[in-house]
């Protein structure tokens, strides 16, 4: 396995082999926790060290009272070699060996093992590995320090490793290096390396617990839980389940501690929060004393730090309470909840469930009031985790359901949607959907629409209105039905929501009462007669802003209240929230309100601020894996890159939000995509392909169908359809407008109206329409649109020959294009207000110089000589085909040709272009 983050310990490793090899020995010592990596540092130096000879022993617990046991498998390999060394030293060297039975004398000894290795060095160099030196028996720890301090003349490196710092003991004097744990990025990688199919929460949760201590990297991806300890959740999450190496790697160290000293430091593991005084007093019953607390800060597996507690690394910890018997930790766990303070209800609660062996419902209820109390402090994770395992004590099924259900409500307000999901799976084994619909407000609609299907979402919150209790919450479900159906751009399912929504008695809730009117409304563009029934703006914008307040269940979507024109109270509520999410570090509920502020800012002409807006709404909504809120913030981006001109950017926008919207049906989305992608044709000068995204959002069953956005995109359609020379597609879309300008009196409406008609009339009657989009009172709120009413006038104006009045209109359209940064439609202003300049002398050569064509009819001819037919040159120029008609009658006599195979003839940058029969 490579090695990960260790390039500064390999690197001094490669030093000290490479000195070895010059004929300069040395030592060092590698100590660190235990899992640190020292035996893997070990392996690679043995590795390395591939043309020496290698000696190497490990200390062991049980043999550590056994002289000179580590020295008889260190030198074991070479014994033959001890009938070599003087015969005072061969005697005390066997006798240690237990070959013999001389007198052992240290001294004698040490120099034996000294001329042994350096005879060995004469013929190669030694590398001498000793692992887990701490267990080395003392014997031999004398003897390898006497080694390693005298071999700095001989080509031998002497490697020990240890859990402390040498700085005294036998290895006093070397060289010492601590290794510490990994880099996150390297432990991430290492995780990857263990187990490459981990999924990013399992790769976040192993790095996070390992603390960069690699043999946990190594065992938490593959640690089993359920059989791997029985540590029970506690309110941080419990101690993190160890593997069997790391137990056992720190549970001996504290099994060498005296009984009071362990359970002072099982009380300390189990209490969770470092509350020294709790500690103290739970251990005053357990025989803790003075003695306890320094031999266990002595140990260094653990810190004090005024009142607060802490182990040295929280595998330690771990590894304490996972090695301890289930009944000590659950003696633990009463004397700590003996030992807190009355009003700690959430940790008394904790620890009696750590101690509870079966089911309790005294002990359900306290963790359950201890949720409500996270719910109040906006802690849903920590709530979500107290209302599972008040479940788990729940003595019947119906109750362990109903904190099921609360924890899955808990989970989904903190923006967990899968745990919220696992959830209300589990609370609907237990008692089935119906039930837990009711206990959880119909959440698992909610889910489904936030997360799924918009169309399944419909069906289940049009059941689970009929089985909440609460009237509020009825018309909040049946709102959000209704909007599942918008998304889907399925009207007959959104009527259906609508009239459960009109049926539901709301007489004993006055503000409902008062608000339904305009709620039906909005979800409804006629009332049963078939008249339109208009309602106010004013009344409608300030019932934006009072449930934005309140319940985001009861607003339309971001798109519907645009059409509706009521936008300007939305903003300023999102604004508020977002603030107040900020602050509450809110992040899934912070990334829908920044992908709904994108598209606000968006239509305001705030491009940079809807552009971060999308842009830190889609790292969040990837980071809680909110789908749909991630594809509506790529929505925006594709929208802002069209205006920009961007096609790469809009393709790859574009093809992500058709990726995840099209397999879910949901069609607002797609419509959305085909949207963008249309405008970004209609910029770039392509309307026939424009035309061809566009049309398919009022396409029958197609994927992207969509009322709303069909509306949106209207004056798009009509200015493709224009250019292309499709009258009945063009007026179609004045028509769709108009009834929708008569049905809200929306700003954007009444202007895309008027620019509509000026589109399709022609005379006087499209200058005045032109002019009333214009003067629409807050039109300018919108700024690209516009500034696109004002280029489409200018080309008017300057097809009808009124120069200077078109380019007052083409430079005020050009510099808000300019500072938007809508580049197509800017250099489109420029070019048509080029055009204005009074007409000079044309600077094509020859035939076309001296026929006087002007520059209208020079563009015209290139490219009808080019071979484009008048309509696609009409498109490209945005004028008429009948006018490419009449310009090319007036070149014709110009040039003396008769025909567009005479014209295709000619070199408008040199003269004719002779055919290739040489004409």
């Amino acid at each position: 396995m490579e090695l990960f983050g260790r390039r500064a310990e390999t690197a001094a490793l490669d030093g000290l082999l490479d000195r070895a090899a010059g004929g300069a020995g040395s030592a060092l010592v590698l100590w660190g926790e235990p899992g640190i990596g020292k035996t893997a540092l070990l392996e690679y130096a043995v590795a390395a060290a591939s043309d020496a000879i290698v000696l190497r022993c490990r200390g062991t617990r049980m043999e550590s009272g056994l002289a000179f046991a580590a020295l008889h498998e260190l030198l074991w390999p070479v014994v033959d070699r001890v009938e070599t060394l003087a015969a005072p030293q061969a005697a005390a060297l066997r006798g240690a060996l237990g070959m013999s039975r001389d007198a052992t004398n240290r001294f004698l000894i040490g120099a034996a093992v000294l001329s042994l290795v350096s005879g060995l060095a004469r013929e190669r160099p030694v590398l001498v590995v000793v692992d887990d030196a701490q267990w080395v028996d003392e014997a031999t720890a004398h003897c390898l320090g006497f080694l390693a301090r005298r071999v700095a003349t001989d080509p031998v490196v002497v490697l020990l490793t240890g859990h402390e710092d040498p700085a005294s003991g036998p290895w006093e004097g070397l060289p010492a290096r601590e290794i510490v744990g990994l880099a996150d990025v390297d432990a991430r990688r290492l995780v990857d390396a263990v187990v490459p199919d981990a999924g990013e929460a399992l790769v976040d949760h192993t790095v996070r617990a390992a603390g960069g201590n690699p043999l946990a990297l190594h065992e938490l991806p593959t640690l089993d839980r359920e059989t791997e300890g029985d540590a029970p959740l506690l309110p941080s999450g419990g101690p993190v389940p160890v593997g069997p190496r790391l137990r056992r790697a720190f549970c001996v160290r504290v099994e060498a501690l005296k009984p009071s000293t362990r359970a002072l430091l099982l009380l300390a593991a189990a209490e969770d929060r470092g509350d020294r005084h709790v500690v103290h007093r739970a251990g005053s019953g357990w025989g803790v004393d003075t003695s306890s607390w320094d031999e266990a800060l002595r140990s260094g597996l653990i810190r004090a730090s005024g009142a607060r507690l802490e182990f040295r690394h929280p595998l330690i910890r771990a590894a304490v309470y996972d090695g301890a018997p289930f009944l000590e930790r659950q003696a633990a766990h009463r004397a700590l909840a003996a030992a807190l303070p009355t009003d700690a209800t959430a940790e008394r609660a904790w620890h009696l469930a750590a101690a509870a062996d079966g089911v309790d419902e005294d002990v359900a209820a306290l963790l359950e009031r201890a949720a409500e109390q996270c719910l109040r402090r906006s802690a849903g994770p920590m709530a979500a985790r107290t209302l599972r395992r008040a479940a788990e004590l729940s003595p019947t099924p119906a109750a362990a359901a109903r904190r099921l259900a609360a924890a899955a409500r808990a989970a989904w307000a903190a923006g967990d949607a899968e745990a919220a999901r696992q959830l209300l799976e589990d609370a609907e084994r237990l008692c089935g959907e119906p039930a837990v619909a009711r206990m959880s407000g119909g959440l698992r609609g909610i889910l489904e629409f936030a997360y799924g299907m918009p169309e399944r979402a419909h069906r289940y919150l049009v059941c689970d209105m009929a089985v909440v209790p609460e009237t509020r919450r009825a018309v909040e479900l049946g709102t959000v039905a209704v909007r599942a159906a918008w998304s889907a751009g399925r009207p007959d399912l959104q009527q259906e929501a609508l009239q459960q929504v009109r049926a539901v008695d709301t007489d004993g809730d006055p503000t409902l009462s008062e608000l339904m009117p305009v709620l039906r409304n909005w979800w409804s563009c006629y009332d049963e007669t078939g008249e339109v029934t208009p309602t106010p703006l004013d009344m409608a914008s300030d019932t934006v802003g009072r449930l934005g307040t309140a319940a985001w269940e009861l607003l339309p979507p971001v798109p519907l209240v645009q059409a509706w024109g009521i936008e300007g109270g939305l903003l300023d509520v999102l604004r508020v929230q977002a603030a107040q999410l900020r602050r509450r570090h809110e992040l899934a509920a912070l990334a829908v309100v920044l992908s709904q502020t994108a598209v606000l800012d968006l239509a305001a002409g705030r491009w940079d601020a809807a552009e971060a807006a999308a842009a830190e709404g889609l790292l969040l909504a990837e980071e809680v894996g909110a789908d749909h809120v991630a594809t509506q913030c790529h929505s925006s981006l594709g929208s802002l890159v069209a205006a920009r001109g961007d096609g790469r950017a809009v393709a790859e926008h574009t093809t992500h939000v058709l990726q995840i919207s099209v397999p879910r049906g949901v069609r607002a989305l797609s419509a959305s995509a085909y949207w963008h992608r249309g405008r970004a044709a209609l910029f770039d000068g392509r309307p026939q392909d424009a035309l061809i995204d566009l049309l398919c959002l009022a396409e029958p069953g197609h994927e992207c169908a969509h009322p709303t956005f069909a509306l949106f995109a209207a004056v798009d359609t009509a200015e493709a359809a224009v250019q292309v020379g499709n009258a009945d597609v063009a007026e179609a879309q004045v028509v769709l407008v108009e009834d929708w300008a008569q049905r809200t009196g929306a700003t954007w409406a009444r202007t895309a109206c008027h620019r509509l008609r000026a589109l399709v009339h022609s005379g006087s009657a499209a200058e005045a329409s032109f002019r009333a989009a214009l003067d629409v009172a807050g039109a300018g709120g919108q700024p690209f649109e516009f500034a696109r009413t004002r280029l489409l006038y200018g080309e008017w104006l300057r097809r009808a020959r009124r120069r200077a009045d078109a380019r007052l209109q083409l430079a005020a359209a050009a510099e808000i294009f300019e500072r938007l940064g809508a580049e197509p439609l800017r250099v489109r202003a420029l070019r048509e207000q080029a055009l204005t300049e009074r007409p000079t002398a044309p600077r094509v050569p020859d035939a076309a110089t001296a026929a006087g064509l002007t520059a209208q009819e020079l563009r015209v001819a290139r490219l009808a000589a080019d071979g484009l037919t008048n309509r696609a040159i009409a498109a490209q120029l945005l004028i008429s085909p009948r006018t490419v008609g009449h310009h090319l009658a007036n070149v014709y006599p110009k040039l003396g040709i008769t025909s567009r195979a005479e014209l295709a003839r000619i070199d408008f940058a040199g003269g004719l272009r002779l055919s290739a029969a040489g004409d």
